[in-house]
C-alpha cells in the first residue's frame, strides 16, 4: 500500500514514518506543501493520502481539491491540530473520507489509513462524538456559514495576502476572489479586514 503524507512540520512527519515504518507493506511517501503534494500524487499515484490542513501557500482543503479534480476516487485524510467539529464537518463536504486531530491518539492515524484503504470511513470517536452531538453548536459556529473555498479564501485574506497574490495561489480569477471576499464579509457580518483577520483567529482559521 503506497501511502502519501503532506505536512510541512518535519517533527510531524518523523512521527508519522515512525508510526507507519512497522508495516512491510507500506510504502510512505513524503511532501512539505500543497505543490509538492499534488505533483506526488499525479506521479505516484497514493492508495490513501493524509492531508494537513495547515500547509504553507495554499491550505490542506485546497490541496484536497486540486486532487480530487485529478482523480475523483482519491482516498484522502485530513490531519491538524485543530479538533474543531466544524473543520472535521468541512473535510467531510470537500470529500475526505477521514479526519484525525494531532492531539489525539497517535494510532488513530494508523487506523485511518488502514480503514479508508479498505473502502471505508474514518473519524476518531471524540471527533464523531462532537459532530453527532454538537450539531447545534456546529451550526451557529460562523465558519459553518463559509465554503471550503471560502474557507480557503479566508486563511489567505487573515494571513495578509492580497487579493491578487490569493487568485495566483488557488488558480482563480481576481474577480471571482473579489466576489468571494465580499461574500465571506456579508456571511461573516463584518466590514474591515482587521475584524475578518481577529475572527479568523479566534476560530483557528488564521
Amino acid at each position: 500500500m503506497r501511502v502519501l503524507i503532506v505536512d510541512d512540520h518535519p517533527i510531524v512527519a518523523s512521527g508519522c514514518r515512525a508510526l507507519l515504518s512497522t508495516d512491510p507493506d507500506l510504502e510512505l511517501l513524503e511532501a512539505s506543501d500543497a505543490e509538492s503534494g499534488e505533483a506526488s500524487f499525479v506521479a505516484r499515484r497514493p492508495d490513501v493520502s493524509v492531508i494537513d490542513i495547515n500547509l504553507p501557500t495554499v491550505s490542506g482543503f485546497e490541496l484536497a481539491r486540486r486532487i480530487l479534480a485529478h482523480e475523483a476516487s482519491a482516498r484522502l485524510i485530513m490531519f491538524s491540530m485543530n479538533d474543531d467539529p466544524v473543520f472535521a464537518a468541512r473535510a467531510i463536504d470537500i470529500g475526505a473520507k477521514g479526519y484525525v486531530s494531532k492531539s489525539g491518539d497517535p494510532n488513530d492515524l494508523a487506523e485511518a489509513i488502514r480503514e479508508v484503504a479498505r473502502g471505508g470511513s474514518y473519524l476518531p470517536p471524540a471527533i464523531a462524538r462532537s459532530i453527532a452531538f454538537a450539531g447545534a453548536t456546529v451550526a451557529q459556529s460562523p465558519l459553518a456559514k463559509l465554503t471550503p473555498r471560502e474557507l480557503e479564501i479566508l486563511r489567505l485574506l487573515s494571513a495578509g495576502k492580497s487579493l491578487s497574490e490569493i487568485a495566483w495561489l488557488i488558480h482563480s480569477s481576481y474577480k471571482t476572489v473579489a466576489n468571494t471576499s465580499s461574500i465571506i464579509r456579508q456571511k461573516l457580518g463584518v466590514r474591515t479586514s482587521g475584524e475578518l483577520v481577529r475572527l479568523a483567529i479566534e476560530n483557528g482559521v488564521a
